[in-house]
C-alpha cells in the first residue's frame, strides 16, 4: 500500500447530514484530493499524519473512499521520506532576523517598542496555527510562515516604491492582519464559532486598535494602522469591510495576495484545478 502524508483537511456534512472530510494527501509522485465518506470531525487522520488507502474510487478524476478504507499511520519524524512534503514553521532565528532588520529602518519611537513586543508574543501561537483550512498555508504553523513572507517581501520592496510609506504602520498591520485566525481555527485547521460570529478581520483590527489606544498612540495614527488590517482583503466582494485608501493599505493588500496565491500554486498538483486562482496549475 502506498503511503501519503495529509497536507490539509476540510470537514463537511452531506445533504443527508452524514459527515465527510476532504483530505489533501501527497507522496513523492502525486498530490490527491480525496473525499472520505462517513469520516467524522473527531476521527483521524489529522494534518501531518501518514495514511494509506485500502481502496480508492475514481469518478472522472474525483477520488473518494469510505472511512473504513483508510489505514492511519504515525506522525512522521524528520527521517521519514514524506516528512518534508508538509511545510513546517520557520525558525525563531529567521523570524527574529527579519524583525530586527525591519525595526532598524523604523523611526517612530512610540511604535517600535510595540512592534518588538508583539513580534515576540505572536511567534509561538502563529507557529502552531494554520493560516487557512485549505486555500493557502493550511498547515500547523502556516500562519507564521504567511506573516513572515509578507514581512520579508515588505523588507525588500519598500525601498523601491515610487512614493513614501510609513514602515511602522505596515509592520504592525502585517503582524495583526491575520491575528484573528488564532480564534477562527483550532490547531488542526477546523473552523470555530468566532469564524462566523466575528471573523478574523474584525478580531485582528479590534485587538490592534485596543493595544494602540491603551499605549496612548495618537488616534489619527491609530486609524491609519488599523485601516491597513481592515482593508487587507482588498475588495468588498472578497470580504473586505473597506477598500484600501492609503499607500500602506494598498501595499499590504498586494503582499497578502502574493503570499496566498503563490502558496496556493505551490500546493496545487500538476493540471489540478485551483479555485483560488480560477484555473488549472501547470508545472
Amino acid at each position: 500500500m502506498k503511503e501519503y502524508i495529509v497536507l490539509a483537511r476540510q470537514n463537511g456534512t452531506t445533504k443527508t447530514g452524514a459527515p465527510f472530510a476532504t483530505l489533501k494527501v501527497a507522496d513523492q509522485e502525486e498530490v490527491l484530493n480525496v473525499a472520505v465518506w462517513e469520516l467524522g470531525p473527531q476521527q483521524e487522520p489529522v494534518v501531518g499524519r501518514i495514511v494509506s488507502f485500502y481502496t480508492l474510487k475514481d469518478n472522472q478524476g474525483k477520488k473518494s473512499c469510505n472511512a473504513m478504507d483508510i489505514k492511519n499511520g504515525p506522525m512522521p519524524d524528520p527521517s521519514h521520506p514524506l516528512y518534508n512534503l508538509l511545510p513546517r514553521p520557520i525558525s525563531r532565528e529567521t523570524w527574529d532576523a527579519t524583525i530586527t532588520h525591519l525595526v532598524s529602518c523604523c523611526k517612530d519611537e512610540q511604535l517600535v517598542p510595540i512592534i518588538r513586543e508583539f513580534a515576540d508574543k505572536l511567534f509561538k501561537p502563529y507557529s502552531e496555527f494554520p493560516a487557512a483550512t485549505s486555500v493557502h498555508h493550511a498547515f500547523p504553523g502556516g500562519l507564521l510562515n504567511h506573516t513572515h513572507q509578507m514581512l520579508a517581501m515588505l523588507d525588500g520592496i519598500y525601498p523601491m516604491l515610487p512614493y513614501p510609506i510609513k514602515l511602522e504602520r505596515c509592520v504592525l498591520a502585517i503582524l495583526f492582519h491575520d491575528y484573528g485566525k488564532v480564534y477562527e481555527y483550532n490547531r488542526a485547521g477546523e473552523g470555530q464559532e468566532d469564524m462566523y460570529l466575528l471573523g478574523h478581520i474584525y478580531i485582528g483590527a479590534h485587538k490592534l486598535h485596543t493595544e494602540l489606544e491603551r499605549r496612548g498612540i495618537d488616534i489619527e495614527e491609530t486609524k491609519r494602522i488599523v485601516h491597513c488590517v481592515l482593508a487587507h482583503h482588498g475588495r468588498l466582494e472578497f470580504g473586505s469591510p473597506v477598500v484600501p485608501c492609503t499607500p500602506e493599505a494598498e501595499l499590504i493588500s498586494h503582499l497578502d495576495d502574493i503570499s496566498a496565491k503563490t502558496d496556493n500554486m505551490e500546493g496545487t498538483g500538476n493540471l489540478e484545478k485551483s479555485f483560488a486562482l480560477g484555473t488549472c496549475v501547470v508545472k
